[in-house]
């Protein structure tokens, strides 16, 4: 055992709030792919797609077994030049047309229809962004009144004559995506959107007061989400995030790079809090970080596709990320992984079947298990060095490892979520530990509050590990998912290097 071994502290007393099941949202985006050959494929020559819908059987299965309550749909950067008229009606006569964020075309035989009658196959509600790019505030409330009209309008009737008489209920709809950006078509600046996303807001919810909007934010720490905030709190619902982090190779730039998002969202918390002072607001607003992920783009060039293939390494920076998620439980209410099959994806296929990436695992095992009441754990750990941080990291985390105490809670090498869950027969807590050394294992005491009379003896254990940090998994050989076991536990737990786990406690009090 190192001599600097650490140990975790949990009082399920010290409640932060309820995790939401949207924090185990997906997104899925008209890029490489992500639809056609992976969602969709009507022409499977194997009898894997159904043969009324084109929706791939397997697929539809693993989404299902990640229990996805929401996916965001068509992006992404695909959304600011798409024209959502062209993805309805007849497929024969739809138009096929360039597409410039990734530079392909769009054949538009999946649209708004099949879409949503994908999301009620597979059990979960559509999210759909919204054009600002090239789109107009007319072509907004179109798609809107088509999705949610009861009205004898021309859009809802339309809806009805392409077959679809009742209306489809879309909840949640974004007012653009990443508008901030220079890759953006339509890229604006941060007081032009604004405005222009005020009047939308307003116009919207004229037409369906019952749905939720999400303001196009940028990292949580940019002035722009100052400005949008500011002006947009009162009309909003929700404020995006977007943030990936990059391995560049190695390690602990992997692992530690969630850290920037656990920062971003305290400061976004409070630009939040100052925007709600301003405008004398007592609503809930909160953060909807609707792109995460591990993504490389040198490695996995978004116009070719943005195809990863994800080792183990990965798998617990993913982990990692969700841990955020869980222990921002009060202030982060749906977060998307981008994006659900192929496109830097923990689901890869072919013509012939598909295989789950090692971070399928880490995602299967929170959405599955770490339900409950977010618990405030206190985890005694070492920090890495500072050297070790690099460009995963913005420069602000850079500098709070060197000139704060702050640095400490952001990159421990032992990173630690928990659930309570209470049930009426029984009271479980679910620990989530990724150690992220990639050298060294622990003997870690766990040690429950006082509250907690005991614990049982025996607990259940769900581990995702192999030996080699850059082990993966191909259609020919699964290296790297969970194994589950029952162990007795004496107050400490051995912690393999490089591991994740679910530990679920069974409370005797």
């Amino acid at each position: 055992m190192a001599s600097h071994s650490p140990a975790i502290h949990i009082d399920p007393a010290r409640a932060i709030d309820e995790v939401d099941p949207r924090i185990y949202s997906g997104f899925t985006e008209h890029m490489g792919r992500c639809i056609y050959g992976g969602l969709y494929e009507p022409n499977n020559e194997h009898g894997l797609s159904d043969p009324a819908t084109g929706f791939r059987f397997d697929v539809l299965e693993v989404l299902r077994e990640l229990k996805v309550p929401l996916v965001r749909y068509p992006g992404g950067n695909f959304v600011s030049s798409y024209r959502w008229q062209d993805g309805i009606g007849p497929k024969e006569s739809r138009p096929r047309r360039p597409e410039l964020a990734w530079l392909s075309e769009e054949s538009n035989q999946f649209g708004t229809d099949e879409f949503i009658s994908w999301c009620r196959t597979l059990k979960t509600e559509p999210f759909i962004c919204l054009n600002m790019g090239t789109g107009t505030l007319e072509d907004a409330l179109a798609w809107v009144e088509y999705c949610n009209s009861s009205s004898n309008t021309y859009y809802a009737n339309l809806r009805r004559k392409n077959g679809h008489p009742e209306p489809y209920g879309v909840k949640y709809w974004a007012l653009g995506n990443e508008v901030w950006g220079p890759w953006q078509v339509g890229q604006m600046e941060s007081q032009d959107y604004a405005k222009k996303a005020f009047q939308w807001a307003k116009a919207l919810k004229l037409l369906d007061p019952d749905i939720k909007l999400i303001s196009c934010g940028e990292t949580g720490y940019a002035d722009w989400d100052r400005v949008v905030l500011r002006k947009l709190a009162p009309v909003v619902d929700f404020h995006s995030v977007h943030i990936y982090t990059v391995s560049q190779g190695k390690h602990t730039f992997n692992v530690m790079g969630p850290a920037a998002a656990e920062k971003a969202l305290e400061i976004t918390r409070s630009l939040i809090d100052l925007a709600k002072i301003e405008s004398s607001l007592s609503k809930e607003l909160t953060v909807c970080f609707d792109e995460w992920n591990v993504w490389d783009p040198v490695r996995a060039p978004g116009e070719k596709g943005a195809e990863e293939h994800y080792d183990l390494s990965d798998a617990l920076a993913v982990a990692s990320w969700v841990n955020v998620f869980v222990r921002k439980a009060d202030i982060v209410k749906i977060a998307c992984i981008a994006q659900s099959v192929n496109v830097i994806s923990p689901i890869v296929t072919s013509p012939t079947g598909l295989f789950r990436q090692t971070t399928y695992y880490p995602l299967h095992l929170f959405s599955n298990l770490m339900r409950g009441t977010s618990l405030d754990v206190h985890v005694t750990t070492p920090s890495p060095s500072a050297v070790y941080m690099g460009p995963t990291v913005p420069s602000f985390i850079q500098d709070l490892t060197l000139h704060t105490p702050d640095s400490a809670k952001l990159t421990k090498i032992v990173d630690v979520s928990a659930v309570l869950v209470d049930s009426a027969n029984r009271r479980e807590v679910r620990v989530a530990i990724v150690n992220r050394s990639d050298a060294e294992s622990f003997q870690v005491p766990i040690l429950f509050g006082p509250n907690v009379r005991a614990v049982a003896e025996v607990i259940t254990v769900h581990e995702v590990w192999s030996s080699d940090l850059k082990d993966g998994n191909s259609f020919e050989e699964e290296k790297v998912k969970t194994v589950v076991r029952d162990e007795k536990f004496s107050g400490v737990y051995h912690l393999k290097k490089h591991s994740f786990q679910i530990l679920v406690f069974t409370l005797n009090s």
